[in-house]
């Protein structure tokens, strides 16, 4: 993470011992199963292995699942992978918050399935990775509000689409970022 930029003064993480490696079966496009990893704050790696085995167990598709070093912080590169991710400390040119209030750059929040659940860029009002997918109507890997993936981490106390642009991978603990409040707390 640190060869790929992820780790750098400016961003708060700065012990990896804060992060935590989740390693989760997951079922593919094709319907088979795949073993993809997710790094997240120490905070959330108990929810995220519940999140994760129930979408498993739920048959939702996902791409691909993999840490963002292996697109060398890029998460353009991520995006258009359609890569499941989570912790990414973004260069300035690619984040639209500071980085120390980032739920990505606190390793607490999650991107799933980014060509099939597209955001769109305020600075540009387009969709990124591709708007192909930006209509929201039920498909494999899609995420639609109520539905059972949202449910699943909406139990778990993330919050959908936590920002003002249409986001639709993105669930995350709060903005600015905090440790997750699990449902039902003050």
């Amino acid at each position: 993470m640190k060869k790929a930029g992820m780790v750098r003064p400016e961003c708060p993480v700065q012990d990896r011992s804060q992060l935590r490696r989740v390693d989760v079966p997951y079922v593919d496009f094709d319907g088979k199963t795949q073993l993809g990893h997710l790094v997240v704050h120490a905070d959330t790696a108990a929810s995220v292995a519940r999140i994760f085995t129930a979408l498993y167990e739920m048959d939702f598709p996902i791409r691909r699942m993999a840490g963002v070093e292996q697109y060398g912080g890029d998460v353009y590169k991520s995006l258009a992978a359609d890569n499941t991710s989570a912790y990414n400390c973004r260069p300035a040119d690619q984040i639209n918050s500071p980085f120390t209030l980032s739920p990505h750059a606190n390793g607490r929040a999650v991107d799933i399935n980014p060509v099939e659940n597209p955001f769109q860029d305020p600075h540009c009002r387009c969709w990124k990775p591709t708007g192909e997918h930006a209509e929201r109507t039920k498909g494999p890997g899609k995420i639609l509000k109520d539905d059972p993936v949202w449910q699943v981490f909406n139990r778990e106390g993330w919050i959908w689409q936590n920002f003002r642009a249409e986001d639709y991978m993105h669930f995350d603990t709060g903005y600015p970022s905090r440790p997750l409040r699990p449902r039902g707390s003050a």
